[in-house]
């Protein structure tokens, strides 16, 4: 006897940040999820992400907000400089005020905390099933049982009441319902972790810090209760990239670095090993639902890491589908146009802010100048009232409003 489309779990692809907070958004919603991941096992590579009170407000909906905060470090504030003659170009203070504005702090953690936090919550839950060496090799639909079914690399089938494709920038589930080609930026990011006895004194600080340079830039912070500094640079490729991941190399680093002021020339000497990130994003698109099958995280909006919202965006794209299954009573219908009409324009602009966020960290010449003239003078109010549709989010206001 077949099982009752109710009865089925819902298949999530993809077991990273988008995936976990999905599979907890489900299961507060009622659901028995399973997780089909593609990797050896459940985990997470990477190094420093930050987080906006935005994702401490998606936390606290997933129900592991002190999980999360128990792992972060919370900076007094974000800071840009020149990285050609170390001035100040603008300063925004995450201190109190921050946190009363936004009702939450600002901080920045490691990829794999942020990614422990929810699968720790989705294991106590008792109903996530996690299968892993799993890679979804295509998607059926069955509309008259109103059931999904995933098939794997070895022609198993895994069926479910619908399917949430969280399976990444290179989304098995977006190629067969969207086969929209990738945008290679040519941009070249370098990632990686320094102990504290490692890194200068003099740069030290308790801030998400930027130096803003012509075609570059680099961003260092403190990781795990400051016993560890996140370094990232970023460079424009002088050849043609293709998108993905390797190791990378101290000569390629110091080539693209040649006329940066001393102080932040030293973050490119710390690190003993490098991850090399040739990054892409794609147009927005503005379908995501799919009979019962719909994307999210960077699988629904893969962006450039210029907004530091790529994980964010994951955890409130969860949130949202939870909220709009919670006020549709599970009609995964009803609930997934809900969801597609909250969440497109703003992760949209998420990605062509980033793009654009790109342009002034790079600016050369005279666009320089007029980058390092934008914000003086500026308070903090006038600096959160510009970040307000940003950080503003939470589960109160997360569904688009008919």
């Amino acid at each position: 006897m077949s099982t009752a489309p109710s009865q089925l779990p819902v298949i999530v692809a993809g077991g990273g940040i988008g995936g976990l907070a999905a599979a907890l958004a489900l299961v507060r919603q009622g659901f028995q999820v399973t997780v089909l991941e593609q990797a050896p096992e459940i985990g997470e590579i990477g190094a420093g992400i930050q987080l906006g009170p935005n994702a401490f407000h998606a936390f606290d909906a997933l129900g592991i907000g002190d999980k999360a905060r128990g792992r972060a470090v919370y900076t007094d504030f974000m800071v840009m400089h020149d990285a050609l003659d170390e001035s100040q170009v603008g300063k925004i203070e995450t201190g109190e005020a921050f946190r009363k504005r936004f009702g939450n702090p600002y901080a920045v953690i490691h990829r794999v905390d942020v990614h422990l936090s929810l699968l720790e919550g989705a294991q106590e839950t008792g109903k996530v099933e996690f299968h892993t060496n799993t890679r979804i090799v295509s998607i059926e639909q069955d509309e008259a049982n109103k059931t999904v079914t995933a098939i794997d690399q070895n022609g198993k089938r895994w069926t479910g009441q619908a399917l949430i494709g969280a399976d990444g920038g290179k989304s098995v589930v977006r190629q067969q319902y969207v086969n929209d080609p990738p945008r290679v930026t040519g941009h070249v990011v370098y990632r990686a972790v320094v102990e504290k006895k490692d890194f200068p004194l003099n740069l030290q600080w308790n801030a998400a810090s930027l130096w803003a340079g012509p075609k570059c830039h680099l961003v260092h912070y403190p990781l795990r209760g400051g016993e560890q500094y996140n370094v990232v640079v970023t460079f424009h490729s002088r050849q043609q990239e293709e998108w993905g991941v390797t190791d990378g190399s101290k000569e390629e680093v110091e080539s693209y670095f040649q006329g940066i002021s001393p102080k932040a020339r030293q973050l490119i000497e710390l690190p003993k090993t490098w991850k090399r990130w040739a990054t892409a994003d794609r147009e927005p698109i503005g379908t995501w639902v799919f009979g019962r099958a719909t994307i999210l995280g960077d699988a629904a909006h893969p962006t450039t890491q210029y907004m530091a919202q790529g994980a964010c965006m994951a955890m409130e794209d969860a949130v949202t589908l939870g909220e709009a299954l919670r006020v549709n009573n599970n009609d995964w219908t009803k609930a997934l146009a809900l969801y597609e009409r909250s969440r497109v324009a703003r992760t949209a602009r998420i990605v062509l802010s980033g793009r654009e966020m790109g342009r002034l960290y790079h600016a050369a010449g005279v666009e320089r100048l007029i980058r390092n003239s934008l914000w003086k003078g500026r308070t903090q109010e006038r600096f959160y009232d510009a970040i307000e549709w940003l950080y503003g989010w939470n589960v109160n206001n997360c569904l688009a409003q008919d």
